[in-house]
């Protein structure tokens, strides 16, 4: 058993736990840390805590921004996508020795490597507290169109064995929907009272400005923003393009996203078949999506499951009416009828119906795009968000 660091034992909480003066944040990816956590860290620096980033893909650029927040950039050995255990087990232990070294009072992990093995790496090390962000539950318990195979299957059964050993040494683990709390918390992957629904990211409000949908005579721009993978409802998206094509030869569908390494990511092909067909517009993956949501009339995410998608929540800032899938996170952004609508997962027809709809009541564009709008101030606001992860990690007072 690790010895846990009480150097902090004299300065404590009420409820026990130790004064919150240094974070190490673990992340997968540096990119996706400034633009998913950058808002959480800037808060965390703001209540006057060190934060150490951590990130297995630091540049010049991620190190500048890192630094601008006020944080510090740090290096560590991920593998991101790999399945080697023991090289992962490897990066788990040199992963200590850098906590160790670095003698935080916390760590905040968050996607599924950071998450298992950085709590576990901070336990080893005697990190005094340690923190999970559950972003989705990812492709390993993703549902495909086929029955699971045994190595899907196994590896299903290794990463809850692994999620059940590290969350339990957590102090809270945070969830962006609470179908993912729900499952974790049924399937024993953590401790009574640990698991709190957060809703999400969160969206800077001023940043992604309500501006009002194109219409009149303007054709219908369907915007679907993400990774190019099969579980985004990809493929769905082109099928129900195809068949509202058939019939409004004018409306337009287009694709924000790049490719990716993950094993259900779409090939360039495939995509550039759709371009050929001229049933998709496909930019690629662009730096600011806010251009794109402007010139957008309605918003959709197809996808199987989600986190809390944080492309939906910028539309709803933008106020954007959405179409998307009655699954895990995705329903989350949507009360149906009045910011948007819901269909079933999988279903091209459905959700070619639903864009139809919009066609035919170009009403309902701008009047759930007001809604939604309303619904991300009320919801989704990442002040609000960071507020309640902070006060639950007692960093910032309660109120």
């Amino acid at each position: 058993m690790p010895q846990h660091n009480n150097r902090k034992s004299d300065e404590a909480h009420q409820d026990g736990r130790g004064v919150i003066r240094s974070v190490a944040v673990i992340s997968n990816q540096a990119r996706s840390m400034l633009h998913h956590r950058g808002p959480l860290i800037a808060a965390m620096i703001g209540c006057g805590v060190r934060v150490y980033a951590l990130a297995p893909d630091h540049d010049g650029a991620s190190r500048a921004e890192v630094e601008a927040l006020g944080a510090v950039p740090v290096d560590y050995r991920l593998d991101r996508t790999g399945m080697n255990p023991l090289r992962d087990l490897g990066h788990m232990l040199r992963l200590s020795r850098l906590l160790r070294r670095l003698d935080v009072d916390a760590s905040f992990g968050y996607f599924i490597k950071p998450v298992i093995y950085g709590s576990l790496a901070a336990w080893l090390a005697g990190v005094p507290q340690r923190f999970a962000l559950i972003a989705g539950l990812g492709y390993v318990f993703t549902d495909g169109d086929t029955p699971p195979d045994l190595k899907k299957r196994s590896l299903k059964l290794i990463v809850s064995l692994l999620y059940r050993l590290a969350l339990h040494r957590c102090a809270q683990v945070f969830f962006e929907n609470g179908d993912d709390l729900q499952h974790f918390a049924t399937a024993g992957h953590l401790p009574r009272g640990v698991g709190l629904n957060v809703h999400g990211t969160g969206v800077y409000l001023d940043h992604y400005a309500h501006v009002p949908p194109p219409l009149g005579d303007t054709p219908p721009v369907f915007l679907l923003v993400a990774r190019l993978l099969r579980e985004k409802g990809l493929y769905e998206f082109a099928e129900a393009a195809r068949r509202v094509k058939a019939r409004y030869p004018a409306a337009r569908f287009v694709l924000l996203g790049g490719l990716d390494d993950n094993p259900g990511s779409l090939t360039q092909e495939t995509v550039q078949g759709w371009v050929q067909e001229g049933i998709i517009e496909w930019p690629g993956a662009v730096a600011d999506v806010r251009p794109y949501l402007m010139a957008s009339s309605v918003f959709v995410l197809p996808s199987w499951r989600e986190g809390l998608p944080r492309s939906t929540t910028e539309a709803l800032a933008t106020g954007r009416a959405v179409i998307t899938t009655d699954a895990p996170g995705c329903r989350d952004t949507v009360i149906a009828g009045e910011n948007g609508l819901l269909v079933p997962v999988r279903d091209p027809a459905a959700l070619a119906a639903a864009m139809q709809h919009f066609i035919d009541h170009p009403e309902d564009v701008a009047r759930m795009g007001a809604a939604s709008r309303a619904l991300a101030e009320a919801r989704f606001d990442v002040h609000k968000i960071n507020a309640t992860i902070l006060q639950a990690m007692g960093i910032a007072p309660a109120p």
